[in-house]
């Protein structure tokens, strides 16, 4: 079976979809058949990521590796036993189908609550919680005292997280690699950087997850996007030399992909 990897936070502009790609054609860039599904079925975000990405190979006649795109399949209300959730259906069939035909499937979630990320949480064997780099972000995890920025308890997506981990061991599958990374870390305010790094650190002892830092804030994340393109794509791209900058988010994406710890994965990228 595959290893089924849920990108997943209820907030937007998390760098959900970012960090998707990056994983998807990391993966594939190392050789991996790699399943990519997108189930934020408004915004589409990583799904356009890898049309665009399809047309710039055929554009350009450019060989990068591509994962496989698959798609929520359409399911008459004819076909759906008694109770059966359609949502349910629809998830268990596409990903059914990607995990036939590869060794890892990365799935998008949306940035809010849906019946299809509810039930997606609970396939992960590896989730990905990317979080912006701030208590307004933090609050997504858990509530905290403000006058003391201890943990109050957890919020509404740990609970979810937790009901998900709950349901595999009940159905008696392994346990949930829960990794939140922290995005857009910036150099500005320090002390509030410690802050949240602190708080995450006490809250991960206490529900589970690992903590690793992701993605710094860069414009050149935002102008890839229209062509497909990640930070490894440069070279065979040709579009141009490697700055500092350059050089310093692609080892970024190295470091998240070491952080991931997949099975059997040496990270060769």
């Amino acid at each position: 079976m595959s290893h089924i990897i849920i990108v997943g936070n209820e907030k937007g502009g998390s760098g959900k979809s970012t960090t998707c790609m990056h994983i998807a054609t990391a993966l594939a860039r190392m050789g991996y058949k790699v399943g990519a599904l997108d189930i934020d079925t408004r915004q589409r975000s990583f799904s356009r990521y890898l049309e665009n990405r399809a047309e710039y190979i055929r554009r350009t006649e450019t060989a990068l590796p591509m994962p496989n795109l698959g798609r929520l399949p359409n399911i008459g209300q004819s076909k759906l036993a008694p109770g059966e959730n359609i949502n349910d259906r629809r998830l268990a069939e596409a990903i059914a189908v990607l995990e036939d035909e590869n060794d890892f499937v990365v799935v998008d979630c949306p940035g809010s609550h849906t019946r299809l990320s509810e039930v997606a949480h609970s396939l992960a064997d590896t989730l990905v919680t990317p979080l912006n780099d701030s208590f307004v972000d933090f609050d997504l995890l858990a509530r905290i005292d403000p006058t003391n920025n201890r943990v109050i308890g957890p919020s509404v997506y740990s609970e979810m997280v937790w009901s998900a981990r709950q349901l595999r061991a009940q159905a008696g599958l392994q346990p949930i690699d829960w990794l939140v990374v922290r995005n857009r870390l910036g150099t500005q305010n320090m002390h509030n950087k410690r802050k949240v790094g602190k708080a995450l650190e006490d809250l991960s002892k206490r529900i589970g997850f690992r903590v690793a830092p992701g993605f710094s804030e860069r414009v050149i994340f935002r102008e890839m996007f229209p062509n497909g393109l990640t930070l490894m794509d440069m070279r065979d791209a040709k579009i141009g030399g490697l700055n500092l900058s350059n050089i310093a988010a692609r080892q970024e994406v190295r470091d998240l992909m070491k952080a991931l710890n997949l099975p059997d994965v040496v990270v060769k990228i």
